[in-house]
């Protein structure tokens, strides 16, 4: 079985007899190493202490008093968000569980980040032993933030902190001077070079053709069963559209926060005008395996997922709403 997203730390947690992530002591101590939580030259005793001693314990109580001793009002904030994130982790079963209770139950001031690092990890699990490099990448989307680009009939999707290293690092002048965007420096996945994805899966690299490849979108429609599989325990069949002529559509779920305000505005009967129409990427079809529990008002109706980019050119899936927007009458956790 080949390895991929080493970075998700999955390697660092146990397995829990329902195949989850255990939280270990090597996964709290990798959050701690994190340069946010890593005391600079200029921090007080306190804050040092503090670390030091988690390194030490990484499991250890840690009394509100504290954190309030931090001369620095940044690093009372960091370790106080990083503690009640620790809490919620060693409360919970396991990691699968611990992110359920999270979007179940209000992330309550869980930075973006830690969200972010817990969907890499736990969709690390949801795909292990998946030897399909178009669902690897298209998985990324879960927890890394891109960047649309055109070009000739694609779609073309590239990792937004790749691509803006690159632009600080400055771009080829003869790609500039011809208008060309720094995703066209990068290698677009095809079937010809899919193989090299296992050597830098955690370089996020390559390029995801979103719009001419059907592979790339079948591959994200993979991903979502995935994670629907895993985190709910519910079978369910994602299959790409070109369109939604659906006169009946009963539901849908935005995949992004943008993709969201575009269902909302069709639900309401709204006209899109060009601009916005032109922002939505693509459109899914689901239907749940024959006798899930679903919300009776979709029972027997397929879900559309919708999934569209920013004004800014830029996606940001939320993979939260497929736990709290599909019609499942009871989700459960199966990890």
């Amino acid at each position: 079985m080949r390895e991929f997203w080493v970075a998700s730390g999955h390697h660092l947690a146990g397995r829990t007899e329902g195949g989850g992530l255990a939280v270990t002591d090597e996964l709290i101590l990798a959050y701690l190493a994190r340069p946010e939580l890593v005391p600079p030259e200029e921090a007080c005793p306190a804050e040092r202490d503090l670390h030091a001693t988690l390194l030490a314990e990484p499991r250890r109580p840690v009394a509100p008093e504290e954190v309030a001793g931090l001369a620095d009002s940044d690093a009372r904030e960091n370790w106080a968000m990083m503690l009640a994130f620790r809490e919620r982790l060693l409360a919970a079963r396991s990691v699968e569980a611990a992110y359920l209770d999270l979007v179940r139950n209000g992330l309550k001031g869980t930075p973006p980040l830690f969200l972010n690092q817990l969907v890499h990890l736990i969709l690390r699990n949801a795909l292990d032993g998946c030897e399909d490099p178009y669902v690897l990448r298209a998985g990324e989307l879960f927890f890394r933030t891109q960047r649309v680009s055109f070009h000739e009939g694609r779609v073309l999707l590239a990792d937004a902190e790749v691509i803006e290293a690159r632009e600080a690092g400055g771009q080829s002048p003869l790609l500039a001077m011809f208008g060309h965007e720094p995703a066209s420096e990068l290698d677009v996945l095809v079937d010809e070079n899919a193989w090299s994805y296992w050597s830098r899966s955690d370089a996020h690299s390559m390029v995801l053709d979103l719009g001419a490849n059907p592979r790339s979108r079948e591959g994200l429609a993979r991903a979502v069963e995935a994670w629907i599989r895993h985190l709910l325990n519910a079978e369910c069949r994602v299959e790409p559209i070109l369109a939604m002529e659906d006169p009946d559509w009963r539901w849908f779920v935005g995949l992004d926060a943008e993709a969201t305000r575009i269902g909302n505005a069709l639900w309401n009967g709204e006209a899109l005008d060009a601009a916005v129409q032109s922002r939505l990427l693509a459109l899914f079809r689901l239907a749940f395996a024959d006798g899930t529990p679903v919300d009776p008002r979709a029972a027997g109706r397929p879900v559309y997922l919708l999934l569209a980019m920013d004004a800014d050119k830029r996606v940001t899936l939320k993979p939260q709403n497929l736990v709290a927007g599909l019609p499942l009458v009871a989700g459960g956790q199966s990890a």
